[in-house]
C-alpha cells in the first residue's frame, strides 16, 4: 500500500512539473516562464509530493530501499508527465504546445551527451538549493524566495531537468535518442543532486 502511494505522489508531482513546463512553452517571454515554471516545484514542495529531482539529493547514508524508492519516483514522475501531455494534445492549446516543444527537444537531442550530462548536474545544484531551502530555512518568505530562485537560475542558464525533459519529449515526439539524453540527464541530476549533502556529510 505504501508503494502504491509513493507511486501515486509520483505521478501527481510529474503532473504539477508539467503545468509549470506548459506555462513556460505559453509565454515568448523565458524570463516570465522560468518564473511561472516555479509553480510546478511550488506544488511538490507544498503538497509533499515526490519528484525524482528532489529525492535524489537525500541518497547519501540510504540504503538499498531508498534507491529502489527514488527509481520508483522517477517512473511515477514519467507516467504523470506522459498523462499530462496526452491529455493537452487532445485539447486547443495542444498544437501549439507540441510545435514548440518538438522545437525545444531538438535542440536537446542534437546536443552532446556529455553537454546533457553537466547541464543535468547543474540543474540539481539548484534543485537543492531551492528544496533545501524551503524545507530548512525558518524564515517563510526566504523558504518560498530560494525555491523559486533555483527554478528560475536553472532555466535561464540552460540546464536540464529529467522530469521536465519527460514532459517536453511527450509532447514534442519520443525517439530513441530522446530516451538515451532522458537517461544521461537522469544520472546529471543525480550527481548534482549529492553534491552538497555529501560535502556537508564529510564535513561532520
Amino acid at each position: 500500500m505504501k508503494k502504491c502511494s509513493d507511486f501515486l505522489m509520483a505521478v501527481l508531482a510529474g503532473a504539477a512539473i508539467s503545468i509549470g513546463g506548459t506555462v513556460f512553452l505559453s509565454l515568448d517571454s523565458k524570463v516570465l516562464g522560468a518564473l511561472f515554471f516555479s509553480v510546478g516545484l511550488f506544488m511538490v514542495c507544498t503538497l509533499g509530493l515526490n519528484l525524482y529531482t528532489g529525492k535524489v539529493c537525500y541518497l547519501p547514508g540510504k540504503g538499498w530501499d531508498y534507491v529502489g524508492f527514488v527509481g520508483l519516483v522517477w517512473l511515477g514522475n514519467l507516467v504523470g508527465a506522459e498523462v499530462v501531455a496526452l491529455l493537452l494534445k487532445a485539447t486547443r492549446v495542444g498544437a501549439a504546445l507540441t510545435e514548440k516543444a518538438a522545437a525545444l527537444c531538438a535542440v536537446k537531442t542534437g546536443d552532446s551527451l556529455l553537454s546533457l550530462f553537466v547541464l543535468g548536474i547543474f540543474c540539481n545544484i539548484m534543485i537543492y538549493v531551492g528544496v533545501e531551502s524551503y524545507l530548512a530555512n525558518p524564515h517563510e518568505p526566504g523558504k518560498y524566495l530560494g525555491m523559486v530562485l533555483g527554478v528560475v537560475v536553472f532555466i535561464l542558464c540552460g540546464f536540464e531537468h529529467c522530469v521536465a525533459d519527460m514532459f517536453y519529449f511527450a509532447m514534442g515526439g519520443w525517439s530513441l535518442r530522446a530516451l538515451v539524453c532522458l537517461v544521461v540527464i537522469t544520472l546529471g541530476n543525480a550527481v548534482g543532486g549529492v553534491i552538497f549533502p555529501l560535502a556537508k556529510r564529510l564535513r561532520k
